[in-house]
This record gives structure tokens, sequence and C-alpha cells, in this order.
């Protein structure tokens, strides 16, 4: 029997997903070969199109196709605080809440030993010199409430001591254990509202 090295190629494409598994790979995979190949040819051009163009801010690290992206270039933000998040899914997910005026900084990621990832793979010092640039007068520590995210929330706090900024924390209402992806814009905007101050 015949090898289908191209569906087998595609399984293990999507298998790179979150959350994706073999099977669920291979009923994509099918769906779009069987039901759907339009579809596929949009989702293969969007892919190509996003992986060309689609680069990081040179000043947050967000997701964006300009050298920097809006927010930073934004004249009506808040240049007094600056939010410091996980992922640019976490920003997209604050900034649709509405809940948030000022800027932000992008970690791209979590202290992780085990995975090699300290503070360097992080951009701690691209970081302080933004807080330096900006004139930051808040920084709003918006990790996950994961063991990862609280751990990397205190060794930013310990490293924010050296500055002048006050530090803060995201409060009440995002549960522990929570990713910001996934909350809602109430429970975002209270915690916000709430955050409190780290001494």
């Amino acid at each position: 029997m015949a090898k289908n090295y191209a569906i087998d190629q595609l399984k293990d494409a999507l298998k790179r997903l979150p959350g994706v598994g073999p099977r669920t790979a291979g009923r994509m995979a099918f769906h779009l070969l069987e039901r759907d190949r339009d579809g596929a040819k949009i989702l293969a051009d969007a892919l190509q199109t996003a992986v060309t163009k689609v680069n990081n801010c040179s000043l947050c690290n967000n997701l964006c196709e300009q050298g920097v992206c809006a927010i930073c270039q934004s004249g009506k933000r808040d240049r007094k605080l600056l939010c410091v998040v996980e992922t640019p899914a976490d920003l997209d997910t604050i900034e649709d809440a509405g809940a948030y005026t000022g800027f932000y900084f992008v970690l791209m990621g979590h202290l992780s030993p085990i995975e090699g990832i300290g503070p360097d793979q992080l951009g701690v010092e691209k970081l302080l010199q933004v807080i330096k640039e900006r004139e930051v007068q808040e920084v709003i520590l918006g990790t996950n409430l994961t063991v990862e995210g609280e751990a990397t929330a205190d060794y930013l706090y310990d490293t924010l001591q050296k500055t002048e900024v006050s530090v803060s924390r995201l409060a009440r209402g995002v549960p522990s254990g929570g990713e910001l992806e996934y909350m809602d814009a109430n429970t975002l905007s209270q915690a916000f509202t709430d955050r409190r101050t780290l001494s």
C-alpha cells in the first residue's frame, strides 16, 4: 500500500497547533482535503502571508507588519503605564476588553529553566531600556497566574526594585492558575481596576 506522505505531512503540521493531538489533526486534515479544498487554499495563503509579513515590534515585541506596532505609535496612550504580558495573545485579550490605555511590553514567554528560558531570552534588559526611555511611572505585571507566570513576576519585581517605578500586579478576578488569554472582558477590567501595588 502506497504511503500518503502529503497527508501525513499535513497531519504533522496541524499537530503543532496547541491542543491538537493526532486524532484531531487527522480530522482536520481529512476535512480540509475532502470537504473544503478552497478553505485549505485560503488557510495556506493566509499562513504564508502572515509568516512572510509579520514580525515583532521593535519597542514592545508585539506582532505587527511594521517596524513599530500601532499601539506604540499611538499618541493617545497613557505613557506613564506599561503592562508586561507573556504573549501577543494576552495583549490582544486585554485590548479587546478595553480596560487598559497604557503601553505594553511582551515577554514572548515566561521563565522556564527546564526549557532554557531565562531573563536574556525574555528581553529583560530591553524592558528596562523601554521603561527608562519612556519615563514610565508604573509597571503592571500582567503575567499569567500559573507557577511559571508567578515566578516571572517575582523575578521582574526584584529586578524593578532597582528602578524608581511603581510596580503593581493584576488583582482579584483573575483565578489562580488562570491565563489572561482566556479571561472575559469584565474579569480583566476588574483586575486592572483593583491591581495591587507590590511592596
